[in-house]
């Protein structure tokens, strides 16, 4: 396997250093995920670039939550799911709603759970979901500009769900009490 550097502030090419000061700053540590994308200033500057646009949503901060986490569960991916957890505990969102997403649904709200499970078909079918699927998701009352939200949201989450794999990044410390184990190898 090919040995990723987790870059510290220190070890980052300069480039990187400002998004990762801020990213530090913003989450009073500096995630393994974020010392990895350093490697590449575009990735570091872009993927906290979409996050940013992301948090601009008509989301609510438990939606935004339950897109990335669906989306990370359906790649199977073991950090961004401690992570978002984590967050989601910080943030003192409803832990019933985030265990339901981590465990593949269904959440009890059914406008919630219609989000789950549309962000799931979304990564699943990558994109190529029918007519009536956005239309039930509509029917929930959601808006066509949240249907794109969704897409951005898996976007951010591709992103760092496909470097985790590669990379296999390892949990930082306060993310560990929240470890993922995916149902099925990445």
């Amino acid at each position: 396997m090919t040995q990723f550097t987790v870059h510290t502030l220190d070890t980052a090419p300069a480039a990187s250093r400002p998004a990762m000061d801020g990213a530090r700053k913003a989450f009073g540590l500096l995630p393994n995920l974020i010392g990895l994308f350093a490697e590449s200033p575009a990735v570091v500057d872009g993927y906290l670039a979409l996050a940013g646009a992301l948090q601009k949503s008509s989301f609510s901060p438990l939606e935004r939550e339950v897109a990335l986490i669906a989306a990370s569960v359906e790649n199977q991916c073991h950090y961004c799911v401690a992570a978002h957890t984590t967050v989601t505990q910080a943030q003192k969102l409803d832990q019933s709603v985030i265990a339901a997403v981590r465990a593949g649904g269904p959440i009890a709200d059914p406008k919630l759970e219609t989000l789950r499970a549309f962000t799931t078909k979304v990564v699943r079918e990558r994109g190529w979901v029918s007519d009536g699927d956005v239309a039930a998701f509509l029917a929930a009352g959601y808006t066509k500009a949240n249907v794109l939200e969704v897409v951005l949201a898996i976007g951010l989450k591709t992103i760092s769900n496909y470097v985790n794999h590669i990379a296999e990044t390892p949990l930082d410390e306060p993310f560990k009490a929240n470890a993922f184990t995916p149902s099925r190898a990445a």
